[in-house]
């Protein structure tokens, strides 16, 4: 030892041979002292230290730590202390486990007829420990007998129990396990795991030091055990190398809680215990000592670990004190050359003497060491990973550049093929839409002053809609060339719709995008409803006459000739017949023809009119698919729907607010990622409502609309917001590597590797998985003789672009986002109950597949259906992630749902230019990232060089 470091203490203890047998006598007079009490211990402590006040002095502090100690199991750590210096080592005895020494009991005793004793494997402080065979289980253990000065002490065996129950609750790959308390002839002892294998301090003075990878194993596996005995609340207090065990498998394992305690009872007193080589500041001076102490002491071995060299060192308590409140140890770089400047920093911040400054806790030290992987750490530390360490998961994922471009080109490919298969599969396709809604608007316009009605328009909304009944029509009848027939306009399953009123138009639901045929009610005089095939053809006229009743007699009977005409109807060919229909208002006159369709003769049609005093109020063609309304549904089931959709969004509301209540008191909730997921959805909503709602110049009606739409926004935002923060932590805990990407997009890291691929392989395989339903069709027709129309689910033919990009990346994206959330509940849920994951994604993938058993699919269809939805969809969220899957029904929803057509001459085509160019931008910003700055052709890379 270098004495240039000694304090005036002790430069008068002369050479380190004469120190160690000075502390030698030291021990062995407070070993006997501490079991006398009064007259007899100060008899014998004149006896054993004569004249030498020094020692005396020495003695009398170690017996006063002994007896201010509140835990019985505190006690024998001041015996231990004053030992360290007979070696100037940190207890490095015989601690090889496998070793086996003679004691108190012979081998072949059974003790409490359970316990067959094999051995003494160590001695010390604590007493005695030997190991020996659990008979009753034929597993072998080891027994640590308690020293006898402790044996009759009631309150503190009692403390002791409750000390055990404690270090029970520790159950970790890295933490000797502590089975039970037990007593033979007034002796107590501990059951603990048999650890086969060395002591740590024996180990590194054999070997000196570890090679660098050896290290940081064992010093990841020494945090994640700290970890594990810090969750359940319990601080160990004596953390140092003769504690840890490295077993026959070469891992490090956590032993000796004889001085641990519960972290909210220490903290309550002011107790100086531990090996004083290994204690904090704040642990020798007893105050505040909390998890951060136990930091201290693991940096303190790490340092030990990486240079082999004890990191404070001295020839008395009292200069050993006095370095480890006030003097830093030498730095590890000057001990060892080329170490990884990420270790040395990690120890340097471990031994602060400022517990503030220390990390935050032992899984935060195991993170910081260079090489690891924070997710597997925390899932190895038994813990839940936290949003951050699933973001700070290693960047793997990152394409080979001609894997990131086969998967671009592929899904380029993908979407041009969709857009063409449109053509064989969706209705809008089959429907001429050549006419802008602004042209069939004014047609429109025109028609209304052409029947006579001369009213002012105080409000005109007009939107083109969808009608299926004509293709459930066509199916039921066999009706082959539907989609043929549909390319003359006729029999108009997408129309046009034109309201004018003289007041305005008001939609009744808060969640109308538009206007619909009765919402407003028509029930204003001066309103007008017009519907048109695509090719601007009449295929119904309503209006409200005025409510004062006239009494004419001279007026003009109303002259039909101009509706049939304007339907491209001869009335030449339509016979007169009895009306069946209701006019919209009270009528003196009823008019009925019966007849075929203009473009069809095949199919029948009813034509419904009404007027009074002359005017008309009703036009109407009747196919044989359009039924009463009163007709369609029995009064009971809107009722039954309407309670369990009221039932369905309040289990959605409270079932979710109880998991966020539960996940916020166990301090678990991702509250951060919460509020970024409900604020964005909030706003992309809102814009999006906004954008597609009917607007007022009537500043209050305007008003009340931005208000509606704040309150939808909110309240699904909200809901969402609150399904992620119930849902997330357990997939968290279960599923992280679901979440890793998604991590990374919440904190803003939108240019990660993994955040690129997976955009883009999600991409691809949602467009290819929605693009089966085109072969399905085709299949089903030229191997079953099966004709599907399949309508399209999207209705609106946005002409502005605000609204079309706000539909794509507001109602879209946080529609997808919210049934990707719906797989995760229903992962969740399955793992939960099943506890398997190949279960719990089978169990997934069966829901995801059974509409389609029920939704009146067949052969082809329903095979490639339940094969997408049932088997790829799952494997794409179990192998690639939220991300992919929010991807996967973002690209295959826009493919599959929204109108899109290469027909230039179609209203169609420049949404569809601008759809694909916005989808190609994202495809290709996926790519360029997902390579991760790797070279794509010679010296250039995507990223730059």
């Amino acid at each position: 030892m270098n004495n240039s470091n000694e304090s005036d203490e002790t430069k008068h203890l002369g050479e380190p041979e004469e120190v160690a047998g000075r502390w030698e006598k030291i021990t062995k007079i407070f070993e006997t002292a501490s079991a006398l009490t009064g007259k007899e211990r100060e008899k014998f402590l004149k006896k054993s230290c004569g004249n030498d006040a020094e020692m005396r002095n020495e003695v009398e502090k170690l017996l006063k730590s002994f007896e201010d100690s509140e835990s019985f199991m505190q006690n024998p750590a001041v015996a231990e202390a004053v030992s360290m210096f007979e070696e100037k080592k940190t207890l490095i005895g015989k601690n090889i486990t496998g070793n086996v020494e003679r004691g108190s009991f012979v081998a072949g005793t059974v003790l409490a007829s359970r316990y067959r004793i094999i051995g003494m494997i160590g001695k010390g402080g604590m007493g005695e420990v030997y190991k020996a065979e659990d008979i009753k289980l034929s597993q072998t253990v080891a027994l640590k007998f308690l020293p006898d000065n402790f044996q009759k002490d009631s309150a503190a065996l009692e403390r002791f129990h409750a000390e055990v129950r404690n270090a029970r609750q520790v159950s970790h790959v890295n933490v000797c396990r502590v089975f039970d308390i037990g007593e033979i002839d007034g002796k107590h002892f501990l059951s603990m795991e048999f650890i086969d294998g060395d002591d740590l301090s024996s180990l590194l003075r054999r070997v000196g030091r570890l090679s660098s990878e050896r290290a940081i194993e064992i010093a990841r596996q020494l945090c994640v055990g700290l970890s594990a005995i810090h969750n359940a609340g319990i601080l160990h207090r004596d953390f140092k190398p003769a504690n840890v065990i490295i077993d026959s498998k070469g891992k490090a394992r956590i032993t000796d809680f004889g001085i641990a305690g519960v972290e909210a009872e220490i903290a309550k007193d002011n107790l100086r215990v531990g090996t004083p080589a290994y204690m904090s500041p704040e642990q020798i001076t007893g105050k505040d000592v909390s998890a951060k102490s136990d930091i201290y002491a693991l940096g303190l071995v790490l340092y030990e670990i990486f240079t082999g060299k004890q990191a404070v060192e001295a020839d008395s308590i009292p200069e050993l004190i006095r370095k480890q409140t006030s003097e830093t140890p030498t730095n590890v770089s000057e001990f060892v050359k080329g170490i990884d400047p990420l270790v040395e920093s990690v120890i340097s911040q471990c031994i602060q003497k400022n517990p503030n400054d220390r990390p935050a806790s032992a899984l935060h030290v195991a993170m910081a060491l260079p090489g690891g992987n924070p997710l597997q750490i925390a899932l190895d530390a038994g813990q839940t990973p936290t949003p951050e360490m699933i973001a700070a998961a290693p960047k793997k994922g990152a394409l080979k550049p001609v894997v990131a471009l086969l998967c671009l080109l592929g899904l380029i490919a993908a979407l041009i093929f969709g857009v063409y298969g449109h053509g064989f599969y969706k209705a809008y396709s089959f429907t001429p839409l050549k006419k802008t809604p602004d042209a069939l608007a004014e047609r429109a316009g025109t028609m209304i002053k052409n029947f006579g009605i001369s009213e002012s328009a105080a409000d005109t909304k007009y939107e083109i809609k969808k009608n299926g009944a004509f293709l459930s029509y066509a199916r039921k009848n066999q009706i082959r060339d539907s989609r043929e027939r549909m390319r003359t306009g006729q029999p108009f399953a997408i129309y046009f719709l034109y309201r004018q009123s003289p007041e305005l138009l008001k939609p009744r639901s808060i969640y109308s995008q538009g206007i619909e045929q009765f919402d407003p009610p028509l029930d204003l005089s001066g309103m007008v409803n017009v519907r048109l095939d695509t090719t601007g053809r009449l295929v119904e006229f309503r209006t409200v006459p005025s409510q004062k009743s006239e009494i004419k007699t001279d007026f003009q009977k109303t002259d039909w000739t101009k509706f049939f005409a304007e339907a491209g109807l001869d009335q030449t060919k339509f016979e007169k017949t009895a009306p069946e229909w209701t006019p919209p208002a009270f009528a003196d006159e009823q008019f009925a023809w019966k007849g075929t369709m203009a473009d069809f003769e095949d199919i029948p049609i009813r034509i419904e009119a009404a007027s009074i005093q002359g005017k008309p109020i009703m036009f109407r063609i009747v196919p044989p698919w359009e039924k009463p309304l009163d007709t369609v549904s029995s009064p009971q089931s809107p009722r039954f729907l309407d309670w369990f959709w009221v039932l369905y969004n309040l289990l959605t509301l409270i079932i979710p607010a109880i998991l966020v209540w539960i996940n916020i008191r166990a301090g678990r909730a991702d509250l951060k990622g919460t509020a970024k997921l409900t604020f964005a959805s909030f706003l992309l909503l809102f814009l999006f409502w906004i954008a597609v709602s009917v607007h007022y110049l009537d500043p209050r009606a305007e008003f009340n609309l931005i208000t509606d739409r704040l309150m939808i926004s909110l309240f699904n935002a909200a809901k969402i917001g609150l399904a992620y923060c119930a849902l997330e932590p357990y997939v968290r805990r279960w599923w992280s590597e679901i979440l890793i990407s998604w991590s990374r997009v919440l904190v803003g890291d939108f240019r990660d590797p993994m955040v690129g691929r997976d955009i883009l392989i999600g991409g691809l395989i949602g467009v290819v998985s929605y693009g089966t339903a085109f072969f399905a069709v085709l299949a089903n027709e030229r191997l079953f003789g099966i004709v599907r129309e399949v309508n399209t689910e999207y209705p609106f033919v946005y002409t502005s672009l605000p609204q079309l990009i706000l539909s794509i990346f507001g109602n879209n994206m946080v529609a997808n986002a919210n049934r990707a959330l719906g797989l995760l509940v229903l992962l969740v849920f399955f793992f939960f109950i099943f506890r398997r994951r190949w279960v719990a994604i089978i169990c997934v993938g069966i829901v995801s597949g059974l509409p389609l058993l029920v939704g009146g699919n067949v052969y082809a269809l329903l095979f490639l259906g339940v094969f997408v939805f049932g088997v790829v969809l799952p494997l794409t969220l179990i192998r690639f992630g939220l991300v992919a899957m929010i991807s996967w029904m973002f690209f295959g929803g826009i493919f599959f749902y929204f109108p899109l057509s290469f027909d230039p001459g179609s209203i169609l085509f420049s949404n569809t230019l601008v759809v694909l160019g916005i989808l190609f931008a994202i495809a290709g910003y996926a790519a360029y990232i997902s390579i991760g700055g790797a070279k794509m052709f010679g010296e250039k890379s995507w990223l730059g060089d």
